[in-house]
């Protein structure tokens, strides 16, 4: 199956009130595979190219896998559709929240960023509830609670010095985490829900690379070698597949489900990082992941979890 068709049939509304259906869960679990390994390229790839750099040539790779693809589904990049105000404010907060990120990881380990990261599904939550109308039920807030605490446990938090710096970095990414929420509910809230997600992923990639320029620059950050072919071919995953495919299918799925369920299913990325660790970068996995794994599994399928109180609106999407 193409990109082209998992975006098209993605891209298709559907009523609320329901859980996600089994295809939507299969792409949910490519995504998150997909940005779980992600976290180890990043890793790999910082010997000879610096964060904020990686940042920016993902962005700039990206774009242009983009633009092709939607030139192939007849996107009309051009068009007044009134998604560029929209699509302005969601590319300032793309940049940022990756600033914030990276910036975060300086003071703050990996692991501690990782679980902070994947506060955004509570963000996202929180605003659905707010700005969409959408509702979740004590239980499903229940659910939200343990994916949380699987990756909490998983990842291996609390960690012992924690000082005023790891604080200041562990507030960055929960920032970061917000605008990701924040990103997500402008695609799914506004006019930028009715472009396509080409042209609704372009905006923000193609804002994200002068700030993410800027911040590198600000950082000084320079390649001092010619990167090995490994580093290479990690980039080019993280721009022509991760950003290039996997982001436009997110924001096309966006536009078509719960915005809080699809984010609840975030909560698996980290746990498929630890296990890409374990096999590429030989890190230890205990027992202590197989119950973090469970309170994950159980907490998706909670949230999830149809709401018999509510009757779905035929005229509402999901």
């Amino acid at each position: 199956m193409t990109t082209q068709t998992i975006t098209a049939n993605a891209a298709r509304p559907v009523t609320a009130g329901h859980g996600l259906p089994p295809g939507a869960i299969a792409l949910m679990l490519m995504l998150c595979l997909s940005w779980g390994f992600n976290q180890i390229a990043v890793k790999l790839a910082l010997p000879d190219v610096p964060p904020m750099l990686q940042a920016l040539i993902r962005s700039a790779g990206a774009l242009p896998v983009m633009l092709i693809v939607g030139w192939m589904r007849g996107v009309k990049f051009l068009a007044r559709d009134g998604s560029l105000g929209p699509g302005i404010i969601a590319g300032l907060m793309f940049g940022v929240e990756f600033v914030l990120i990276f910036s975060g990881l300086v003071f703050t380990s990996a692991s501690r960023a990782a679980v902070f990261l994947y506060t955004a599904p509570f963000f996202v939550a929180l605003g659905s509830h707010q700005f969409l109308g959408e509702r979740l039920s004590s239980v499903q807030w229940g659910g939200l609670a343990l994916s949380f605490a699987g990756v909490a446990l998983a990842i291996g938090v609390p960690q012992p010095n924690v000082d005023a710096k790891v604080l200041l970095g562990d507030l960055m990414v929960v920032g970061g985490g917000a605008l990701w929420a924040a990103t997500t509910l402008v695609a799914k809230g506004t006019k930028l829900r009715n472009a396509a997600p080409e042209k609704a992923l372009g905006y923000q990639v193609a804002i994200s690379i002068p700030i993410l320029g800027a911040a590198s620059w600000l950082f000084g950050e320079t390649i001092t070698h010619m990167p090995s072919a490994l580093s290479i071919s990690l980039l080019a995953y993280q721009a022509v597949w991760v950003v290039g495919c996997t982001f436009v299918i997110w924001f096309a799925m966006v536009k078509r489900y719960s915005a809080s369920r699809l984010s609840a299913f975030t909560f698996i990325t980290p746990l498929f990082g630890v296990v890409a660790a374990y096999f590429i970068m030989h890190d230890t996995l205990t027992p202590v992941f197989g119950v973090a794994a469970l309170l994950v599994i159980v907490g998706l399928y909670l949230v999830n979890k149809p709401d018999p109180k509510v009757t779905p609106d035929p005229n509402v999407p999901a």
